[in-house]
């Protein structure tokens, strides 16, 4: 049995990859894959994927771009979900925030450097015609973490995923000012390179599993309270988010790589580009 370690946010995303491995569909292809999740996010399984902590990770597009030009030797091998990530804005509830244009020259909580919360509040700067030099971040690693710091004052703002975030919403603890949905797809699999050349024909299994999978999702019977029920979500959130979701089975093509890195050059967030060929097998 081939043991393979790979890592992903705790988030209903990732449902198809715990369906597949808790119905051994890994372990009939003799692959024993070793799931860690990540609440931390991308930046934590970009240094995950460095150090050889694991093999694959379930990571958004923008942020293993930019830490693989920043020296990540990995290579993104498949698109997984093909549509945007949803990004709510969200303050503390007793905050004076109102609206968007309050947010300006205001600090965000991010999970850390390198995360999609820190790369979507370059994009979102960029959407409300913001001086992205004027950004200001507080680290807080995870959503427990964006609480404390709205609610003390550390931070002001923090962007997560939207239906993730939307029962600190219903209890009160944050308020939603607005969305910003990435303007790419949001979820790829990367691989780290050297486990890749040694490994490709079992990666291709895992593939051809989770795309079996994902292809059919939606269509799993009483599959929204499935969800809400392990996301600890409301069905309605779930039924209406699984209306906005795609998942994917393909490469990612030129042209949306394109796009990613030259936005991310554009915002100084990345100060050189690679080929197409270099990043994506």
């Amino acid at each position: 049995m081939k043991k393979i370690k790979i890592a992903g946010v705790p988030e209903h995303f990732n449902l198809p990859w715990q369906l597949c491995i808790e119905n051994g569909e890994f372990e009939s292809k003799n692959i024993d894959l070793q799931w860690t999740d990540v609440p931390e996010g991308t930046g934590k399984m970009s240094q995950m994927l460095r150090n050889g902590e694991t093999d694959i990770a379930i990571i958004l597009s923008e942020g293993i771009i930019k830490d693989i030009l920043a020296g990540n030797d990995c290579s993104i091998v498949q698109v997984y979900v093909e549509s945007p990530l949803i990004w709510g804005i969200h303050v503390d509830a007793k905050s004076n925030f109102k609206t968007l244009s309050d947010l300006q020259n205001k600090k965000a909580a991010i999970s850390r450097l390198g995360s999609g919360s820190h790369l979507m509040s370059f994009v979102n700067a960029q959407n409300q015609g913001w001086k992205t030099d004027n950004l200001q971040f507080e680290i807080v690693n995870t959503i427990d973490g964006a609480v404390e710091a709205l609610a003390t004052g550390k931070a002001d703002y923090f962007m997560w995923e939207r239906f993730m975030t939307k029962p600190l919403v219903d209890k009160g603890v944050f308020r939603k000012i607005a969305d910003c949905p990435t303007p790419w797809p949001c979820f790829v699999i990367a691989v780290r390179n050297e486990f890749l050349e040694k490994n490709a024909k079992e990666v291709d299994e895992i593939l051809k599993i989770i795309n079996n999978t994902s292809i059919e999702f939606k269509e799993i019977p009483s599959i929204d309270r499935t969800l809400a029920s392990r996301y600890h979500l409301q069905i309605e959130d779930i039924q209406q988010w699984l209306s906005l979701t795609d998942w994917s089975q393909k490469k990612l093509n030129k042209k949306t790589f394109d796009k990613i890195q030259n936005q991310l050059f554009d915002l100084n967030i990345i100060d050189k580009k690679s080929t197409f060929e270099t990043i994506v097998k």
